[in-house]
């Protein structure tokens, strides 16, 4: 994948970004829960993309919240939503000033080019006994035909689940795996 497409990608989609964004409250509240996002966590939000999770984590009233997103356009918008702490940079390279409690990824893994080494950076940056997710709010298997028609450059197929838990376990131990007609998601607890 090109970094620099993925970018002008998203650049490009960003003004319609909060229009087309389908979110469904009782999905990111099983997502949420199976992270462990509550009341008194630092969260790092990766690929935050204009903050659409924000009002989320709020809710649950967490201690912390900082986005990062590739996309300069998505953090401008994200900006102007409130007083957050988000970064415009490579996720998978960033050097993030806290640990977290929870690193959560939501409906953005396939725009990752190495997701092993994502997974390992992102690994160090949890606290000890934090969370990692990788979610997205519909199966694998409707995340792939949403994707066909997206560059190559710009998005890959995500990993099976067995493999992405593989992956995953090289770093993490795996404590959740969900891929339902309504969401995908895997998390791993720093050992």
């Amino acid at each position: 994948m090109d970094n620099q497409k993925i970018i002008e990608f998203f650049d490009e989609m960003s003004s319609v970004w909060d229009r087309n964004m389908v979110i469904d409250p009782e999905n990111i509240g099983i997502i949420f829960d199976q992270a462990e996002v509550k009341e008194g966590k630092d969260v790092l939000d990766v690929a935050c993309g204009t903050g659409v999770l924000f009002p989320f984590y709020e809710e649950r009233h967490v201690a912390s919240l900082t986005g990062i997103d590739i996309s300069p356009k998505m953090c401008e918008i994200v900006r102007t939503k409130g007083d957050h702490l988000v970064f415009t940079g490579d996720a998978a390279t960033f050097e993030y000033p806290q640990k977290y409690d929870v690193i959560l990824i939501y409906n953005a893994f396939p725009h990752i080019a190495d997701p092993e080494g994502f997974i390992a950076h992102m690994s160090a940056f949890l606290k000890e006994g934090g969370v990692f997710s990788i979610a997205h709010g519909m199966s694998r298997e409707m995340l792939i035909k949403h994707h066909e028609r997206v560059d190559s450059e710009v998005a890959a197929i995500l990993p099976e689940m067995e493999e992405l838990a593989a992956m995953m376990g090289r770093y993490l131990d795996v404590f959740a795996k969900t891929d339902n007609e309504k969401m995908f998601q895997i998390c791993g607890r720093k050992k």
